[in-house]
Order: structure tokens, then sequence, then C-alpha cells
């Protein structure tokens, strides 16, 4: 299984075209609301309902961790940061879009690896702030901002399903 976090302020374009991509290719993916109701208002003020709160997930059969740009805030949740490190720590696929690799440079998942991001939270990623579009750096995926959202999943889905299955889901998607 593979979960994707929403918190309020997310960015709608980066969390719904990954989760629809994903979903095309056949991927299992649950979507966690982080605000304790299944009710997350985007940074557009697009609301959406998640598949399950948090609180009621177990992420133990968890593959990817997957956070959408908007997501800084998601380094306020303790037990989400937990998650993250552990999850790392066992070289589990860790993905962010955005400002949210921020959260996975202030962790130290990114020590040693190499990422992108959107402009302005390059310091966040110290030393493993390479610039780029879509940065693959061991078990990290990041990519840098709301107009490379389609490429980020098919990375995401080449990594999970395979270069075929991403092929289809290109060609479907008339990309």
């Amino acid at each position: 299984m593979n979960y994707l976090f929403l918190d309020n302020g997310f960015e709608e374009i980066e969390a719904v075209t990954t989760i629809d991509l994903l979903r095309r290719a056949g991927v299992s993916l649950t979507t966690i609301s982080m605000t304790g109701t299944l009710s997350v208002r985007g940074a557009h003020s697009i609301t959406v309902l998640a598949d399950k709160l948090f609180s009621d997930a177990d992420f133990s059969d968890a593959e990817m961790l997957v956070l959408p740009g908007g997501g800084v805030m998601l380094g306020d949740h303790e037990n989400l940061c937990s998650l993250l490190k552990k999850h790392n720590q066992e070289d589990k696929m860790i993905a962010a879009i955005c400002a949210a690799p921020a959260v996975l440079g202030k962790l130290g998942i990114l020590e040693g690896k190499q990422a992108t991001c959107y402009p302005g939270f390059e310091s966040a990623l110290g030393e493993s702030y390479v610039g780029g579009l879509v940065v693959e750096s061991k078990n990290v995926i990041t990519a840098k901002g709301p107009g490379l959202t389609s490429d980020f999943a098919f990375t995401l889905i080449e990594k999970l399903c395979g270069s075929e299955v991403a092929d289809q889901v290109y060609d479907a998607a008339q990309y």
C-alpha cells in the first residue's frame, strides 16, 4: 500500500494529479488526512475527502509515502515525522514535491542524497539541493513544483509498476 498525506493548504494540482495518475496505473494508494476530519481544504479553496484519518491508519504495509506541496505543515505532525524517519531507515520509498521536500530536509532524511524543491525552500535541503525538475536519489524522489506534477507522478509509477505500465498510462493520458 502507498499513502499520500493531506493537510490544510495542500497544493491541489500536486495531490489530485498524483492520486489520479497513480490510481490509473493500478497503484494501491490511500489518502490520509492530517486534519482530524476526512475533509481537507487545499491552498486554492478546493476541498477533498481523504480516505482515512492518520489516527485510523496502519502503515505497517507502507511501500511509498507521498507528500504533496503546500506540505510544509506536514512537518508539524510528530507522528508523521516519526513514520517518515522509520520509513527512511528501512530504505522504503518517500516522495515529495514543491515545498514538501523541506520537511524531509529538516528531518535529516535527505542526508547523503540529492533533491530538488520549490524556489525559496533550498536552504531546508542543505547540501542535498541540486536543483533539477524531478530528482531520484536512493529511496527518495523529489520534484520542483506544480508544473511538474505529471512528471513526478510518472516517475513514481515507473518506480512502483515499471516502465511498461508508466508508458501505458502516459499514452492513455495523452501526455
